[in-house]
């Protein structure tokens, strides 16, 4: 049987999976990342030799299940968390752990390049205000905390294209991956020259960029032997987490709108052409469609709230117990209100400096409040994103979910509830891996276009519509939720890091 590969590189874990040529799932192993290092406040690293440990036991596992081997793989997709910085020195070794997606600690850096490049002219350069989760801040906080590591860097790589370089050899990004950076021309879909020379960066520090079905390499006879892949497989340039997650939730065309509720939460639409928000709160990036871009908003703090709730104070509990003990309290959770800023936040608010918390607590609240308010705030935040994304004039009937939270329906009614807006589930809710190995399919021409495979492979089976009642008590409560920040934004300017 004849197979396409995708892999994820998340934050817990690398996820490979299989697929046929019809699109039907047929084999997945998701192999763990170490716990993210948090040395301080706001801080997250991960060691990217790590990422690579995880890709090759997921690749063994997957084509041990598969009973297959390498010469059955027709073309490999990758995926990954976004705007993370890998930094290697002249003999392609690593140089410090990578700074991750939702490290906060380069205010400073973004207040710099504001003041050197103008924030006008990062807009007309990029498409989108630099903020602290992005690459560039991270790689500048490098030259100016620690020199001596920056001196010795000779290429900037995201996670998964450390993962291509360790398949392929070669230093390649794609545009959906590299919009993330905040060195990237969003419009025409290249570097940024004009902000790398303003910055004073070295040119050969970026590695090249294609589009994300654009054949970018081929597995080499070292990471062969390492993974059980055949030497010479088609590698395709693959997208960030984002982007592969809405071509595997069939997001390729206008009106179509995604929530993904992995570690962090986004809400993703696709556009046809770049358009903006005027105040930044949302993302505008280049899509793994060619020709095409998308909006999204964020939620820095989605499914980690839930993962920090479990770990800090019901250790041992899985999700659906967690999710069950949540069903009990009512909508609303008796006016409890939780912040999911632990990492700051991104949409609406572009305030590294946010922190997270229980609002109205009260000796009445059970731990079930405790549980159901955390899933309720992550979904107002989702709801802040999808009404911003709506103001741009995109139209909205339904949305898409996936990722870890999706897998509870219990979530996916809250979410409908929330949002107002029927809540669909897909026949295929793998996100971002699948939709790395359909960009594979159209890469090795099994497919003519991305929107083609997904037109053919992607199918709804499932919508749950908003609940009155329910959705009533969320209507009251989501202004109520929206006031909060901006009632603490000075206590959180006051907060030491």
């Amino acid at each position: 049987m004849t197979f396409w590969l995708g892999i994820d590189v998340g934050t817990g874990g690398t996820r490979a999976l299989l697929v046929d040529r019809a699109g039907r799932v047929q084999h997945a192993c998701t192999a763990p990342h170490e716990e993210m290092k948090m040395e301080r406040p706001l801080w997250a690293e991960q060691r990217p030799e790590n990422w690579w440990e995880a890709a090759r036991h997921a690749i063994r596992g997957v084509l041990a299940q598969a009973k297959t081997d390498g010469g059955n793989v027709r073309g490999i997709g990758l995926s990954g968390q976004m705007h993370g910085l890998v930094i290697l020195d002249d003999a392609n070794r690593v140089i410090r752990p990578a700074i991750i997606w939702c490290d906060q600690r380069s205010q400073a850096q973004v207040d710099r390049i504001n003041q050197a490049a103008g924030a006008r002219n990062v807009l007309r350069w990029t498409a989108n205000p630099v903020l602290t989760g992005f690459t560039l801040p991270k790689l500048l906080w490098v030259r100016d905390h620690e020199p001596q590591h920056f001196e010795r860097a000779r290429k900037m790589l995201l996670p998964k294209d450390y993962i291509r370089f360790r398949l392929t050899g070669d230093y390649v990004s794609d545009v959906s991956d590299a919009s993330g950076t905040a060195l990237f021309d969003v419009v025409n879909r290249r570097w940024s020259l004009e902000l790398v020379d303003t910055l004073q960066l070295d040119r050969d520090l970026l590695p090249r960029v294609c589009e994300s079905s654009e054949i970018a390499g081929v597995v080499g006879e070292t990471a062969a032997r390492e993974t059980g892949l055949a030497a010479g497989t088609p590698v395709v340039g693959g997208g960030g987490d984002q982007a592969c997650a809405a071509v595997g939730s069939g997001i390729v065309a206008a009106g179509v709108v995604s929530c993904t509720l992995g570690t962090s939460g986004v809400v993703f639409a696709h556009s046809p052409k770049p358009q903006y928000d005027p105040a930044g709160r949302v993302h505008t990036f280049c899509h793994a469609v060619a020709g095409a871009w998308h909006v999204m908003g964020v939620t820095q703090g989605a499914g980690l709230s839930l993962e920090w709730f479990r770990n800090q104070l019901a250790p041992g509990m899985d999700y659906d117990a967690l999710t069950a003990e949540a069903a009990r309290a009512p909508a609303g959770s008796q006016g409890l209100f939780w912040l999911p800023y632990l990492m700051g936040e991104r949409t609406p608010h572009l305030d590294a400096s946010a922190r997270g918390g229980w609002i109205g607590i009260t000796a009445r609240h059970s731990r079930a409040d405790l549980i159901r308010s955390l899933l309720e705030g992550v979904s107002y935040s989702q709801k802040d994103c999808l009404d911003i994304i709506e103001q741009m004039g995109v139209a909205v009937e339904s949305v898409r979910v996936s990722g870890g939270g999706a897998r509870s329906r219990f979530w996916r009614q809250m979410l409908a509830d929330v949002f107002g807006k029927p809540v669909v589930s897909l026949e295929t809710e793998e996100g971002s891996a699948y939709g790395a190995a359909l960009l594979a399919l159209v890469g090795t021409g099994e497919y003519s276009s991305v929107p083609e495979v997904c037109r053919a492979v992607i199918h709804e089976v499932d919508s749950i519509s908003p609940q009155p009642d329910a959705a009533k008590v969320y209507a009251a409560g989501h202004p109520v939720y929206q006031s909060l920040y901006p009632a603490l934004r000075t206590f959180y300017s006051r907060t030491p890091s």
